[in-house]
């Protein structure tokens, strides 16, 4: 979570208010707005605080708009009505609320069974508040798992955990906050993700495992899982080591299932020891609710289950944090029962077919080159022909915010650095409607942005903050 500083400078001055705007206020009648750095000195009228908030909050961008997030920015509103009724309801306390857990256990298999555990049953998993904790779970029982299997040798030796340089910044903080060595895989040429054969090259003794990730953050592309799983497969044939995968699935897990059916990448590989998606993400619910699979119990040393008492019964948890609302498991629950597979299978069939065509009308634009083009996610990158000069993509990136279009800008990790892309994140409720405007606001910049000397975005970082 962003770290946030306390006050910046003192109220030195106080902000004056209509008195005509909102409710009078029995003190001051409004004339003077409450401090922002400091507690009011008395409560306010609960109509009063609530219009303060709410204006602040008009100058937020449009979530709709937000091209650069995974997150789910729509649902029907019987979810929304079914998240306020359990909002208050804390997760944990499984015993006074067993049939919030009952449906988080009821989910758990849903999923075991999408992704062909062998006995999805007895599926072993958990909901967490979304993949970066999923991560953090499955990172923790991999580094466990390991140190069993090395007792002789741990903790003098330092484990290890492999995965591509293009991974979700969670797996880093893991490797950071676990003591892990993060040996990543450099991009090469136009690879770039993971290569299957390099990443079993880096393997040794102390690999805690290897992340394959089922859609990268930076251009949608899956990493070829069972390719990484033959290749670990033909290791231990030659040296003996066994070494887990665990799939990232925090996008790709809740797409491939419905409309890349052949695509093998889940519990049928043997080797797949773990798998996180996001239920906040493809999963179509709001945010935050991860997930978190085991293929079976002894994947999951018991040493890192809890068992606690003193809410009332017996309470095995597994999760970083402890208290958090049951309405997101809820919400994943209703879209579960509301979409079924069909339905699951047309949403993302429909997200694939707007971001495959808003691709081509890019790519047919001629300023523009496709790095991927929304086949696998519903996500692509694109970024500026060889032989545009005049503007480049922090450019088209700081000019499209102009009309409310929050459309990321960056530059590919190592090896890869020279390359600056811009992403379109397609989401359920991304329309065909919305692409078409899209595609007005961008045509309409280019004459302009042609015109230009040269690209005029130095700071690059101050070109992908946020402004209206």
């Amino acid at each position: 979570m962003p770290l946030h500083q306390g006050q910046q400078k003192p109220d030195a001055h106080s902000h004056r208010v209509n008195p005509f705007y909102g409710e009078a206020n029995p003190v001051s009648g409004m004339i003077e707005a409450p401090p922002k750095h400091r507690l009011p000195d008395g409560p306010l009228p609960p109509t009063i605080a609530a219009q303060l908030v709410h204006d602040e909050l008009m100058l937020d961008g449009n979530s709709r708009l937000n091209l650069a997030t995974f997150v789910t920015t729509w649902m029907e509103p019987q979810a929304g009505l079914l998240m306020a009724e359990c909002r208050d309801k804390n997760m944990i306390d499984k015993d006074e609320y067993p049939r919030t857990a009952e449906l988080e256990r009821r989910c758990v298999s849903m999923l075991a069974d999408l992704w062909n555990a062998p006995d999805p049953s007895a599926a072993v998993g958990c909901s967490t508040t979304g993949s970066s904790e999923a991560c953090m779970l499955a990172g923790m029982a991999l580094k466990r798992r390991w140190a069993k299997r090395n007792a002789d040798r741990y903790p003098g030796a330092r484990p290890n955990l492999i995965m591509g340089v293009n991974v979700q910044v969670c797996w880093e903080k893991f490797c950071n906050f676990w003591e892990v060595e993060a040996r990543q895989i450099p991009m090469e040429g136009d690879r770039f993700h993971l290569d299957p054969e390099a990443a079993a090259e880096l393997c040794d003794e102390n690999t805690i495992g290897v992340v394959g990730i089922l859609g990268s953050t930076f251009d949608g592309s899956y990493e070829p899982i069972q390719e990484l799983c033959a290749a670990l497969d033909r290791l231990q044939e030659r040296t003996g080591l066994d070494i887990p995968v665990h799939v990232d699935g925090a996008s790709g897990a809740m797409v491939a299932p419905f409309i890349d059916e052949d695509l093998v990448w889940d519990f049928r590989l043997p080797r797949v020891s773990s798998i996180n998606t996001s239920g906040h993400k493809y999963g179509l619910v709001y945010p935050g609710v991860g997930w978190a699979l085991w293929r079976t119990a002894e994947e999951l040393p018991e040493e890192l289950v809890f068992r606690v008492n003193y809410l009332g019964g017996d309470m095995p948890t597994f999760a970083l944090n402890f208290s958090r609302p049951g309405a997101q498991v809820v919400a994943q629950y209703y879209t579960f029962l509301r979409l079924g597979r069909e339905g699951y299978r047309a949403v993302q069939q429909t997200t694939r077919d707007v971001a495959r065509a808003l691709a081509e009308r890019v790519d047919c634009m001629g300023d523009f080159r496709l790095i991927t083009r929304g086949d696998e996610l519903p996500v692509f990158a694109f970024t500026t022909a060889p032989e545009v000069t005049t503007y480049d993509v922090f450019d088209v990136s700081r000019r499209m915010r102009e009309s409310g279009w929050l459309l990321p800008a960056y530059t590919f990790p190592e090896n890869r650095e020279d390359l600056s892309v811009l992403r379109v994140v397609c989401r359920n409720g991304f329309s065909s409607d919305l692409a078409d405007l899209f595609i007005e606001d961008l045509t309409r910049l280019l004459p302009e942005l042609r015109r230009q000397p040269h690209p005029l975005t130095h700071d690059k970082d101050a070109a992908t903050s946020f402004h209206h």
